[in-house]
């Protein structure tokens, strides 16, 4: 019993000893401090490859923009997105006289922490060319130092051949961006035809931040073209998405057959892509319908009633995504209207008898003036 005693004593002693040799006076008050942790974006994947979140454009201090480039990689990890492109500005660098210019410098400063935070992160540029043709990013770049800055109308292709001879994927910026200021901004034009032709064109910009360009989604989907969704952010995304109230920013969604860079490029150069910004998707049928398929499911009959001698059966449909979903019945006798919110289901009837129900996703865009339809499967 002493010996017990004694030990209690011995523990109890201690620990007031070692708290007071660790009060030195000074506090610490964590209880309001922004926990660390990493936003889950739940997009499933299908066919053996997953999707991977992606923003190819936004800029730093080392052109037009706001924040440092460790800001970026932070915000990327934060929000759970899984590879990003600083796109820095070659022809436009308002802060010179505060940061040297240096095309390569904002990838070095950012490299290290998104490796460390498991974020691909890819080298470049915007080829920042007058409008029209407008501007260029060019990622999976080398070296930058000697790219073109004269905005010179008459060294456009020049400018985007020093990315091309690099092997860069290149896509067009925004293109109608200036459509109520500029003549042919929002144009099919010459430069972009033999870019195109040259295979040196990789992807359009559908959604740039909250901007649909809609005559881009058809040209992606005539010219087997990616289709790219991005923030083109240049102040904290913070600040312009609310994040807080589950917003997410503007994104290019990859389906790639790795979480790597190598995957990234040729899931891009295969056009498996579909540009997501708030309630909105649009991209190339085909991958717009595999990615629905792959977020709702349809539970068998749960229950049924009869009347009049009609049957109604009931269904559960669930949206395993946290991508959103607005419906409208085409055909078939059953809900008119659905709604799937992100990582929830509804409850919907149909009359007995009936295969299916076929419904316009009207939040899922394959051309400028077509939605997704798709078959609801009545088991």
């Amino acid at each position: 019993m002493f010996k017990t005693r004694l030990l209690v004593f011995l523990f109890i002693f201690s620990t007031f000893y070692c708290y007071a040799q660790d009060d030195n006076g000074v506090m610490s008050m964590d209880e309001s401090r922004f926990p660390r942790k990493r936003q889950i974006i739940r997009i499933p994947g299908f066919d053996g490859y997953q999707t991977l979140k992606c923003d190819f454009h936004m800029h730093t201090i080392f052109s037009d923009g706001q924040v440092w480039p460790t800001i970026r990689v932070q915000e990327a990890w934060q929000e759970g997105m899984d590879a990003m492109a600083i796109s820095d500005h070659i022809e436009y660098t308002p802060h010179s006289k505060d940061v040297v210019v240096d095309h390569n410098r904002a990838y070095e400063i950012g490299e290290d922490m998104a490796a460390e935070n498991n974020i691909i992160l890819i080298k470049g540029n915007e080829i920042t060319r007058n409008t029209p043709p407008g501007h260029f990013n060019a990622i999976f770049i080398g070296d930058s130092k000697d790219y073109i800055a004269d905005r010179d109308n008459a060294k456009d292709k020049q400018a985007v051949m020093k990315a091309a001879d690099q092997d860069a994927f290149i896509f067009w910026n925004h293109p109608g961006w200036k459509v109520n200021s500029i003549d042919g901004s929002y144009e099919w034009i010459d430069l972009v035809d033999e870019l195109l032709k040259e295979k040196i064109l990789g992807g359009i910009e559908v959604f740039n931040g909250f901007k649909f360009h809609k005559k881009a989604l058809d040209w992606c989907v005539d010219n087997n073209l990616a289709v790219m969704g991005s923030t083109d952010m240049h102040n904290i995304v913070g600040y312009s998405y609310n994040l807080e109230n589950g917003a997410h920013r503007t994104m290019t969604l990859v389906f790639a057959k790795e979480r790597t860079a190598r995957s990234v490029r040729e899931a891009l150069e295969e056009g498996r892509t579909v540009a997501w910004s708030t309630k909105y998707i649009a991209g190339k049928e085909e991958w717009v319908s595999k990615l629905f398929y792959a977020s709702v499911e349809v539970s068998p009959v749960f229950h049924a009633k009869t009347r009049n001698e009609k049957t109604t059966n009931y269904y559960e449909i669930k949206n395993n995504s946290d991508l959103y979903f607005e419906m409208e019945l085409k055909s078939g006798k059953g809900n008119k209207n659905i709604t799937l919110y992100p990582q929830s289901s509804q409850v919907i009837s149909a009359n007995e008898g009936q295969e299916k129900l076929t419904y316009e996703v009207v939040t899922a865009f394959v051309r400028s003036d077509k939605n997704l339809v798709v078959d609801i499967p009545l088991k």
